[in-house]
């Protein structure tokens, strides 16, 4: 939900009473690129691409940063130094560097600033900012995997540099040179990362505010004479004008710091590719930022904002920052985490190696220079040497966390729009799903709901039952999700802004003052998630009875959490507005969706004492770490076709880069989709992990219901696919949360040594089911081309044909309307179940059906299951199955083992597991089945001491399709042991 585009006569007469109390308001109408900031407005980048441009056209360029001799010490996996910088005015500054080695593999390399001496700076009115290096990042994004390897050696040691070797079997090492510094991580001997080789690293010091008079102009100057001086002057960086004071868009941001940006180049020796970033609505291999044809001018942003109407194909800023980066070449991949939350800019650029031509394989190699700078805060780099793109996802989780466990409902289809306007819309949109068996978990409100837009209010009018509402969602399984965004209306007789008020819990302006600006209810305070009181105070807020008309089956979205704020500086927060410990706005900006997401998600664990249930939120804003509180979506997306194609990649870069609980509104957020785009979408939505219809206000009604036919009946079964496959896409959840496992993954991740693989970014695998997914994002199109990773068997999933497939090359496969192009690999087992029902609760005591896709040869599959309670959480308790299933086509067998050797017997049954003992497997189908099996009508079954058979009907292979067999009424149980025999 976002600022409207045209706008309804309702809510044209509401933007008027705003625009009535503060013309300031009107500029939040119409957002537009314009309204935020390019490079050379932003004073930092500016000051630092100019740093950077100086640095790389001077031969003799060298970085004015070394190691202080004498000052190093290495002790049990940790080197710490003194960096020296020399400043033009020849002072110098003290910059203690740390580099942690893990015992994961992953380095991690810190420089804070010792002269800037801990404090406070005063400001008006008495009000203090803090003076150091913003170094609370760490607290907010990081979670684990920081024990030190204490079993990492000094290598080697001169005046000139210290080689350390460390990680798993050592295989891994740093070479730190002193004088310029920079670091060169290798791997197995060969360089992949290095920091500061290009000589950018800039950390712009403390220094006392100085007013100094304008510069004469010396008779005679012209301007050309003055630019050729300034072109001398070493660095560039030094330009002074936007030190302490900056303006952009009418706003002034007062720095009373002064200029404090971290910048330092990344190299990534040997790799073409770099991904990751989110969320850009870009590429997903990233693109070049210095020109060039088909590359950007800008680099890319990370400063969270509500971005109206986002373009595509660009490196502008989006809701949400994980400052991740990976590369990857053929059977290599490492990456870098800056962990930083200040405003940040990255730039790429692309260059042949002209040192060593002849290596990888007697090609040039091509290298990825990376420049990236953040406002303030340490510089503070994690380095992840892989080798495989699975290795960066697991060490990435291992410090950040991992995806949240979901509620199973969550994994559903989502139906929202802004708005339902009435609890009987709800009911009626409710009643219409299931007249047209079309199957949904939860449906949505967005602010019209309240009283006023007063979050924790209904609004007397329209909403005048929201528990009967609630029951009768409740009664089919399903769920409702409120929305609650960060900003409190500023208004008389509303009891939580007087609390705010109050306890002193809001967001403060530069003067200390309770900052005040404007967003939907017009005059609004903020709430501030950093401060630990004002989250208690906001967990109060959702307990049961106070938050009336709520219910246990009531969860929550947060938008608007960048922050958005309507008369705000680029539509945000002012810069030099204080938080909780005095830390400027500008330090922890791309955090503040994170804390907000944070506060609700632990509110939604203590509305009720006791009940334990895994929460769901949705967030707009995110950074490293929102992944542990809960999903995202990619913002206001347009319905358009070129939309529907974006959004892939996008969802694809937040896997990669930890946060897979991701979607892109279906059918486009602002607009009217065509019924041909509007089903195209819904059928490339059924393979968003997060998957939700939503619409505008001004949007027409769009409910798939709406479309008619032949699109109600085709949206209809892209829905029930969705619903059959659940249990796989659990199942892939799991092994997200397990070990930050992307759920649907690029070529690149699973086919890393295929380099044809590497810059695909419209088709990809769910899971590890071995299903391979192109949807169709173009209009009027009726075929697509896939590209063929590997030499295994492919089949179709709905007809068993087998596709003619070339390993390397693409295959063109037909695509009408009603097809979704979707291929099974041979070699994988997959769960699902089959038997249609309106909610994912409905289907929650149904057999599974598991689907074999032979592979070549007749060899081995393989596969498993994961299933809980899918709402509380017990699964931490061992309450679960985790079922892995092995075709042994030499052995003519499937098995079904306990996935991770546990004893059955040592495992103390719940409820829950007591209950699913009664649930089996109802049906077992074979695609590409030996022609040996034709003429068999059983199968024997051997589970829990007993041996029967089961029927098995079978299918030759015929006209391009595959053999199948399918063998009904298994009768063995889903969480036992049990082998069929063929």
């Amino acid at each position: 939900m976002h600022v409207p585009g045209p706008l309804s006569s309702r809510w044209t007469a509401y933007l008027g009473l705003l625009s009535a109390f503060s013309a300031a308001f009107a500029p939040a109408v119409a957002v537009k690129e314009h309204d935020f900031k390019k490079c050379h407005q932003s004073g930092f980048c500016k000051r630092n691409r100019e740093f950077a441009d100086h640095a790389l056209a001077t031969s003799s360029w060298a970085s004015p940063y070394n190691v202080a001799p004498d000052s190093g010490s290495f002790k049990d996996g940790q080197y710490q130094a003194v960096i020296l910088k020399t400043t033009n005015s020849g002072e110098t500054v003290w910059l203690p560097i740390t580099v942690s080695f893990l015992e994961s593999g992953t380095a991690r390399v810190t420089v804070d600033e010792e002269k800037r001496q801990k404090g406070e700076i005063e400001l008006r009115h008495g009000s203090k900012a803090r003076k150091e290096r913003y170094n609370e990042a760490e607290k907010w994004a990081i979670v684990g995997g920081m024990t030190l390897d204490k079993e990492a050696k000094v290598d080697y040691e001169d005046k000139t540099q210290i080689t350390v070797k460390y990680g798993p079997t050592s295989k891994f090492e740093a070479t730190i040179k002193f004088s310029p510094f920079s670091i060169d991580f290798k791997r197995d001997g060969i360089s992949h990362v290095k920091l500061n080789d290009q000589g950018l690293l800039n950390i712009e010091h403390w220094r006392p505010k100085v007013d100094k008079p304008e510069p004469e102009k010396k008779d005679g100057d012209s301007t050309e004479e003055n630019k050729a001086e300034e072109a001398k002057e070493e660095p560039k960086g030094e330009d002074e004008s936007t030190w302490w004071e900056e303006t952009f868009g009418g706003n002034t941001d007062t720095k009373p710091r002064g200029p404090e940006s971290v910048g330092l180049d990344i190299s990534f020796v040997g790799y073409e590719h770099v991904y990751g970033i989110p969320s850009h609505a870009s590429s997903l291999s990233l693109k070049q930022t210095r020109g060039g044809e088909g590359n950007y001018q800008e680099p890319y942003r990370m400063y969270n904002a509500d971005v109206f109407e986002y373009i595509l194909d660009s490196p502008m800023t989006l809701y949400g920052s994980i400052p991740f980066m990976q590369a990857h070449r053929k059977d290599s991949s490492v990456g870098v985490f800056w962990l930083n939350a200040a405003e940040t800019w990255v730039d790429i650029t692309k260059a042949k190696d002209s040192k060593n031509p002849l290596s990888l394989g007697g090609k040039a190699r091509t290298n990825t220079h990376t420049h990236w700078f953040s406002e303030s805060g340490l510089l503070d780099v994690f380095v992840f040497l892989g080798p495989t793109p699975k290795d960066l996802t697991a060490r990435y989780g291992e410090l950040t966390g991992t995806t949240a466990m979901p509620q199973e409902f969550a994994l559903g289809y989502h139906q929202c729009r802004w708005n339902y306007v009435s609890d009987e819309d709800v009911r009626d949109v409710d009643r219409k799903m299931d007249k047209f068996k079309m199957p949904y978990d939860v449906i949505w409100l967005d602010i019209e709901y309240t009283d006023e837009k007063k979050y924790f209010t209904w609004d007397k009018h329209s909403f005048t039952d929201p528990i009967g509402m609630g029951k009768q969602l409740d009664s089919h399984g399903r769920k409702l999700v409120t929305i609650i965004d960060p900003h409190i209306k500023n208004t008389d007789n509303y009891p939580v802004v007087a609390e705010l008020k109050s306890k002193e819990l809001g967001v403060k302006n530069k003067d200390g003052n309770l900052f005040e600006g404007w967003c939907w209810p017009g005059s609004s305070h903020w709430i501030d998630a950093f401060s630990p009181a004002a989250r208690e105070w906001w967990s109060s807020l959702f307990k049961y009875d106070k938050f009336k008309g709520t219910m246990e089956n009531t969860w929550i979205w947060n938008d608007m959490n960048e922050p958005s704020v309507f008369n705000g500086p680029e539509t945000t927060m002012p810069k030099d507005n204080l938080h909780d410990g005095n830390w400027e706005h500008r330090d922890v900006h791309n955090l503040n969706g994170l804390t907000f997401h944070n506060a609700t998600y632990h509110a939604l664990l203590t509305r009720k004492p006791g009940e334990l249930r895994r929460p769901f939120v949705l967030t707009r804003s995110f950074f490293a770490g929102s992944q542990r509180v809960g999903a995202m979506w990619t913002g206001d997306n347009q319905a358009a076709w070129d939309h529907l194609k974006a959004s892939i990649p996008m969802v694809l870069s937040q896997g990669i880069s930890g946060f897979p609980f991701s979607g892109a509104d279906v059918g486009g957020f602002f607009g009217n989709p065509e019924k041909e785009l509007l089903t195209r979408w819904y059928q490339a939505g059924a393979f968003y992990p997060f998957f939700r219809g939503h619409a505008h206000i001004d949007a027409r009604r769009r409910e798939p219901y709406l479309a008619g036919e032949p699109y109600t009946t085709i949206i209809a079964a892209a829905l029930r696919l969705r619903y059959s496959l659940l249990p796989s896409w659990y199942t892939a959840f799991r092994h997200a949360h397990l070990d930050g496992t992307p759920i649907i993954k690029p070529m690149f991740y699973t086919h890393p040594s295929e380099e044809a693989g590497l810059a695909i970014e419209d088709q990809f695998f769910v899971g590890n089911t071995g299903l391979l997914a192109k949807p169709v994002t173009e209009k009027e199109k009726t075929t697509v081309d896939v590209w063929i990773p590997d030499g295994e068997v492919y089949y179709d999933y709905f007809t068993y044909q087998v596709i003619p497939t070339v390993k390397g090359k693409t295959v063109t496969l037909d695509a009408p309307m009603e097809k979704i192009p979707l291929l099974m690999r041979g070699g994988h087992v997959f769960a699902r179940r089959d038997v249609p029902r309106r909610s994912s609760a409905l289907m929650r005591w149904d057999d599974y059906t598991l689907v074999v896709t032979v592979p070549r040869e007749n060899k081995v599959a393989e596969g498993d299951l994961y299933v809980d309670d899918g709402d509380s959480f017990e699964y931490q308790n061992g309450q679960y199955i985790h079922r892995r299933f092995v075709y042994d086509g030499a052995a003519k067998s499937l098995s079904s083992v306990d996935a991770e050797g546990r004893d059955a017997a040592s495992i103390r049954e719940g409820a829950w597991m007591k209950q699913m003992r009664s649930v089996g497997v109802g049906k077992i189908v074979v695609v590409g089945a030996p022609a040996s099996w034709a003429g068999k009508k059983s199968v024997k079954v051997e589970s829990e001491g007993k041996v029967w058979e089961a029927r098995m009907e079978f299918t030759p292979a015929g006209q391009g399709r595959a053999a199948f067999a399918v063998i009904k009424k298994v009768g063995v149980r889903i969480g036992a042991d049990w082998k069929v025999e063929f």
